[in-house]
This record gives structure tokens, sequence and C-alpha cells, in this order.
């Protein structure tokens, strides 16, 4: 059996499409791209409108130009709109959230669809490389059980719940094994991690521990809360020798406290001013990004000028903007005072040239340093630990390490 596996949204969806692509993979299945494939997983995502649409319009694609393909489709918009992807073409089984890790013997069980013989490594893990990956995403919480007043997630995928920590350690270990050097971890809400668990955790705890593993691993953190960016994960970063990235994402959402009311976020825009000033000092390398919501219900000229004023002096490295879109079922939803179309796509533009500037200053003031790296793609490009992707030249492996001496004028040079 042939398959194909495309991925929408988040780390966790990629964590998971790597997980389902592991269990295919051992029962023999054989990854060729969508036009050829017998069955495609459609993995969606629902944060957006725009998440929605992507999703119809790929399923609708694949369909039209591999017209005998069996399509499964999975994710966040499959679990919150599962009558409306099911008539979609070709889509043979919806499978929710909480389902997906068992996908391919839900497969087996409800649709025409057949593996192999077991031909395939029990257990095979995906090799750096296999699908354009160098790096393993690995998931190590998922749900969510804030209440923030846009946010659909929390119903897709349900309540906090961490992986305990001997299963990470066991993954960390086996993804290793497999040559990964570099490992990002990822939960829907990562900063919760282990306050479901019997004894409780945390991801400090978490983040311990794995500095502990006896492997040649480099750990980057996904995405972190504001509230949950604690002083003693900034210290095991600052002094973990390089064992984990100094890169943050840190979404703020908005920088007015009206705003940032209205959306239930448990933070002010001074605190999380303060948090990445004191990051950025501890830190200067480090790569920070956040999240900006433009055009949430209600917000004024000055709101939004309240986020240009934060952002442009900030020492934010990057900036992804979220154009404001109803999501069925929550509270933003109901909000009266919505915001022009126009108007949204026009403060969209403005701050993603203010992020362009952000990220153009940051990428200037690495020029001169080393920084280490790994090589990607063909082996002529890396990312450096904050998260720079550089050129070099070419005829190095892929998922090779380097100390790269950040340049100006050509390509980076390996040192």
């Amino acid at each position: 059996m042939k398959y194909a596996i495309v991925t929408f949204g988040c780390r966790v969806n990629q964590a998971d499409s790597l997980r389902i692509e592991e269990e295919l993979r051992s029962r023999g299945a054989e990854a060729v791209p969508p036009d050829e494939a017998d069955l495609v997983v459609v993995n969606t995502c629902s944060v957006t409108a725009t998440a929605d649409q992507g999703a119809r319009q790929t399923i609708r694609r694949v369909a039209r130009e591999n017209p005998g393909v069996r399509i499964v489709a999975t994710g966040c918009y499959a679990t919150r709109a599962p009558d409306a992807v099911a008539a979609l073409p070709n889509v043979v089984k919806v499978v929710r959230n909480d389902e997906k890790l068992a996908l391919a013997a839900a497969l087996e069980l409800h649709t025409a669809v057949r593996f192999g013989e077991g031909d395939g490594p029990c257990g095979a893990v995906i090799e750096p490389g296999l699908g354009g990956r160098t790096a393993f995403t690995l998931r190590v919480q998922t749900g969510c059980d804030e209440c923030c007043s846009y946010c659909i997630i929390p119903s897709t995928r349900g309540h906090g719940r961490s992986v305990p920590l001997d299963l990470v350690r066991r993954e960390v270990a086996r993804v290793a094994a497999a040559g990964f050097k570099e490992i990002a971890l990822t939960g829907v809400h990562l900063g919760s991690y282990g306050r479901d668990l019997d004894p409780p955790s945390s991801l400090l705890a978490l983040l311990r521990a794995l500095a502990q593993v006896d492997a040649d691993v480099v750990y980057r953190i996904s995405s972190l809360e504001p509230m949950d960016c604690t002083g003693g994960i900034v210290d095991l970063v600052a002094s973990s020798g390089g064992r984990f990235a100094p890169h943050f994402h840190l979404p703020l959402q908005h920088a007015s406290d009206r705003m940032l009311r209205l959306m239930r976020r448990p933070y002010t825009a001074s605190y999380y001013a303060a948090l990445v000033r004191d990051l950025a000092d501890r830190l200067p390398h480090a790569s920070i990004g956040t999240d900006i919501i433009v055009g949430f219900p209600g917000e004024t000229e000055d709101d939004f000028a309240a986020n240009i004023a934060y952002l442009a002096g900030s020492p934010l490295s990057h900036v992804h903007v979220f154009p404001y879109s109803d999501r069925p079922g929550t509270s933003a939803a109901a909000m009266g005072d919505k915001v022009d179309g126009a108007v949204i796509r026009a403060r969209g533009r403005r701050l993603r040239e203010v992020g362009a500037e952000l990220a153009t200053r940051f990428r200037e003031a690495q020029v001169g340093s080393v920084r280490p790296a790994l090589t990607v793609s063909d082996g002529a490009t890396v990312v450096t630990d904050n998260y720079l992707k550089l050129p070099i030249p070419p005829g190095r492996r892929r998922n090779e390490r380097l100390q790269v001496l950040v340049t100006d004028v050509g390509p980076s040079l390996p040192v």
C-alpha cells in the first residue's frame, strides 16, 4: 500500500503525523507523493478560517489529481466539523484527534485499505531525511484547560494530558538511536506539562530530566505561554552548554491590555515586555518569536497602535500574524463590534512589515558570530541553534553538526 501524509498547522500536528507515518511504515506501507498514493492522510488544522479552507482545498485537489485515492481526514478541523469534512470528495473516514494515533489499525478495520504483509520494521522510526525532515518533533503533552476567548482548540484536543516522563525518556533514546541530532519538544499547552500526572510534575522537571539523558541530541523548546516561561527554564537553557537551543516562541497575541482582557489572556503587556527584555538581556543571541492576532472584535486604532509601538522597540526576532476569524463555539464569535475585513488585512500587512524589520535586525545582529548549526536539505543549508536558516558552501551531508560563522555577504562559512 502506498501512502502520503499532508500536515497543516502546529508542531503538535507535525508530531502526530510522524507517529502516524511510523505506524504505516511498520505495517509495510510505502511513502509516495499524494498523486501516486492509494491512501492520503490529511492532518487538518482549525485555528483560523484560512486553515479550514486550506484543508478543504487540499482534499479537493488531491481527489481531482488522483481520482482513485482514499482520503482519511484527521486533526482539529476534522474533529470540529466531521460531517462537513466527510462530505468532501474521496474522504472515506474522518478520525478524531483522540483516535488518530491508532489510525492505521482503524483503517484496516473500517475501510477497504489493506497494508502489506507486515514487512516493514516493527516500530520503525522515521530516519533523518525521510520526507525532508532533519529534526524530530516529539509531542510530550496535548490538550488545554485554558479558556482564551478566541480559541477552539480545547474543544478539539480535550483536557490537558501529559506523556509520563519515563515514556518521554524512552522515546528520546529511540529517536536519538535512529540518528536524529535535534528534537523539538511540543505540546498544545506545553507549559502545563506534568500538572495532570500522579504525582504532579512540571515542564522544568521534564527538561532537567531530559538534560541527563545519555543521547547526542539538542532540544528545541516549542511555543510557551508567557506565564509558563519561568526563570528556572531560562536558567536551564542559559546554563545547558548548548543542550537546549536559545530559541523561544512566546505568543503575546496583543500589546493592548484591553484586548488581552477580552481575549482572556492571563498577563499584561508590561509583564510580557519585561519577560522578553530579561530573556534577551540574559541570552543576547536568543531568537524570540511571538504571535499576534490582528482584528480581534473591538480592536480600535489605538489598540492596534499599541502593537506597533511595542513591537518596533522590542527585542523580538520574528512575528507570526494571525488575522482574526470567528471560530464557531468560542465566546469571541458571539462578540459584537467586529472589525471590517479590509481593515484587518491592512493592519495585518503593517504588522508583517514590522515583523520583517525585526527579523532583518536580528539577522544583522548575528553577523560575525559563530553559532552551532545542523545541516538540512541537501547539505547546503544549515539551521543554527538560534533559528537562522543560512546557506553554506555545498558538499556537506544532511544532519551534520557544524560551527558556522555568520557572514553578511554570500554563504556563511563552516569553521
